[in-house]
């Protein structure tokens, strides 16, 4: 499946484990928007400045009335590991079974240096507070991010 397939549908339902062994599901945030992202590995450059940039931004996503979830195939320990390297304030999900990165369509092949592999589309999804989704970035560029979709909040809120 692919992702953009997803736009305007109701999001797959996940429970997956975050970075402290809590379990979180789609449903524990029926009512609330959320910014969902996927990405591909703990502790690599791109994704700690991507999870850094939330980090430092939860304040304004929360003011838009946002939850942040990071979804990623580490394993819960790994993610504690990152988590607490970087300070993370909002919760990392490990899903090792690869589940609701299928159902979401960002695990996918993908090429570096002639080697194709399966792994992570750099993603980021918004649902709404009916669990709809709204908006979806592919192939995410972790610069300015955070503020495309805070002004993508912004204008849901309106």
């Amino acid at each position: 499946m692919k992702t953009d397939t997803l736009l305007h549908k109701a999001a797959p339902k996940f429970s997956l484990l975050d970075q402290a062994g809590k379990m979180h599901s789609l449903t524990d945030y029926q009512g609330k928007l959320i910014v969902l992202y996927f990405y591909p590995k703990d502790m690599t450059p791109g994704c700690t400045i991507e999870a850094c940039d939330f980090r430092d931004n939860l304040a304004r996503v929360k003011n838009s009335g946002a939850v942040v979830l990071g979804v990623s195939a580490d394993s819960v320990k790994r993610h504690a590991k990152f988590a607490a390297k970087e300070d993370l304030n909002f919760p990392v999900l490990s899903d090792e079974s690869h589940d609701m990165l299928n159902a979401y369509g960002v695990w996918q092949k993908k090429k570096m240096m002639g080697q194709e592999y399966m792994g992570i589309i750099r993603t980021t999804l918004l649902i709404d507070a009916a669990g709809i989704i709204q908006r979806i970035w592919t192939d995410v560029k972790v610069t300015g991010h955070v503020d495309e979709v805070l002004a993508a909040l912004k204008g849901l809120k309106k």
